[in-house]
Parts: structure tokens; sequence; C-alpha cells
């Protein structure tokens, strides 16, 4: 395969989320809910759990990339209408195997790259993390904001976030819930590629292009091995993580949060 990747093979829908098998080897995993910002419900989890189990199934699936329908964000994160409405509230977002979204918990044996346009918030975010490799375009914004909302980044983006940046940073981005640039977060080393942003799959794709010309095996052994590397004591990271979200996710501030939001008032925090 060369780099020059069209689109088109084989698509097929679950409303909420879109596959597209592109060329043999590479399959395009698009969040469908722009009118919802892309954002998380109970619905798009279980897709996404479904569709990421079929890409490690199919041998000839060698690289996903995850994208997001529309311009202006790739993922807000979770829906908080359905955490605040939902019979399941936010544990309705995850799967067993998978955790938010049927992803960021997830075991995965094919690179995944994140292909970002608009804003990549909260669990947005923490998706991103959770991928091998991310191109963005040039509008792109990062931010984990769970701390304005009295919650807490648990999907891996609070110790992820730590991984990959200087503890002084990680702290900034976590406590201040203040969005960075697509051009910081390559700086920071968060990003493989920021490009314009109607470039954003085509570089995604040059990118998975050049990876399914290597041997699939030598590819799995080489992530598995950086996975161990960024990620020593993983399961520790996620008792602790989830510990604490337990802990939060029945505080008052927890409540507070997502109605103030929901209401468009500032939060009235309890500390409790």
């Amino acid at each position: 395969m060369n780099n020059e990747v069209n689109i088109g093979s084989t698509m097929t829908s679950e409303d909420s989320v879109l596959y597209e098998q592109v060329g043999e080897h590479i399959a395009v995993v698009t969040l469908n809910r722009p009118q919802a910002r892309n954002a998380i419900n109970p619905e798009v989890a279980q897709a996404l759990h479904r569709i990421r189990e079929q890409i490690d199934a199919d041998e000839r699936i060698r690289v996903a990339i995850l994208t997001g329908s529309g311009t202006g964000v790739f993922c807000a994160g979770a829906d908080l209408k359905a955490v605040t409405t939902g019979r399941a509230g936010a544990s309705g977002l995850s799967t067993e195997g998978g955790g938010f979204a049927g992803f960021v918990k997830a075991r995965r044996a094919k690179p995944w790259i994140a292909a970002v346009r608009g804003k990549a918030y909260g669990g947005g975010f923490e998706l991103v993390l959770a991928c091998d490799l991310a191109v963005a375009g040039q509008s792109a914004q990062f931010a984990l904001p769970e701390a304005k909302i009295g919650v807490l980044a648990a999907a891996g983006g609070a110790f992820r976030i730590a991984q990959l940046l200087p503890r002084a940073l990680a702290n900034e981005i976590l406590v201040t819930g203040n969005a960075i640039s697509a051009g910081r977060a390559y700086d920071l080393g968060l990003l493989n590629r920021v490009v314009d942003d109607e470039e954003v799959l085509a570089e995604a794709l040059r990118l998975a292009a050049d990876i399914v010309k290597n041997a699939p095996l030598s590819v799995k052994a080489s992530l598995d091995i950086v996975r161990a590397a960024a990620s020593p004591g993983e399961d520790a990271m996620w008792q602790i993580n989830d510990e604490w979200a337990q802990r939060i996710v029945h505080s008052e501030d927890a409540k507070e949060g997502p109605r103030a939001f929901l209401e468009k008032r500032a939060p009235r925090w309890a500390g409790r």
C-alpha cells in the first residue's frame, strides 16, 4: 500500500459509531453523535466495545484509526445528560473489560491512531491518551476539566498524563482543567503530528499505511514492550484510580457539578 490511501471500501453503521475498512488492513472507527458533540453514552460505549473486539479478531485489520464526526469536537467526553438522567448513571458509560467507552482499559492487540479535529475534552482526551499514536488538526484542543465539575479524570487520564509529562505540567492540566492547544500538546510529546484540520484523517491514514507495510508480529511485539515500559504497574494504577473514582462519584460535589453545568450556573461546592 502506498501513502495515497483512498477511503471507501466497506462501511457499516451502528448509528452512534461507524466502522469502515480502508484497503485491506486499515479500519476507521468514527464516533458519530455530532449533535451531542460525540459524547459517550451507553450506546456508544457498547458499540465501540463490539467494534474494538471485532478489529482484534479480524486478522486482516492491522491498524485502527479512531476519529469523530463533524469538525468542532472530536469527543466531549461523558454525556452528562446520560450520567444524570440514565438508569445506570456513570457506570453505563463503561463496559466490562473495556472500561470507559468500551475502550480505555482494553488490552488491545493492534495499534490505534487517534485522529483529532476540534476539542478532545475529558473522556475525549482520555480516549486519545489510550491510543498508541495521535494526529491532530491545528485547531484541536485538549483538556481534562473534570475538577471543574467535581469529578475525576478516572478513565486513565489522571495517571496516563502523569506518565507522559513532567509532574508540574501534569498537575497543572489536572487541577486547573484548562485546555492546551494542539501545538502545545505536540511540543509536550502528546501528539505525533499536527496538520491542517482538513488533512487530519488523510495524515492518520498515511501513518497507518506506513505501519501496515511492516511485519504484524514485529509491530505487536514492539507495542507490547513500549506499553509495558510506559505503564509499569498499570493494574495498581487502575486500583488507586478506581478507589478514588468510587469515593468521588458518591460525593455531594459530584452531583452538584454536572447539575450546575446543565443548569448553566456556577457550582456551589461542599467539599464532600
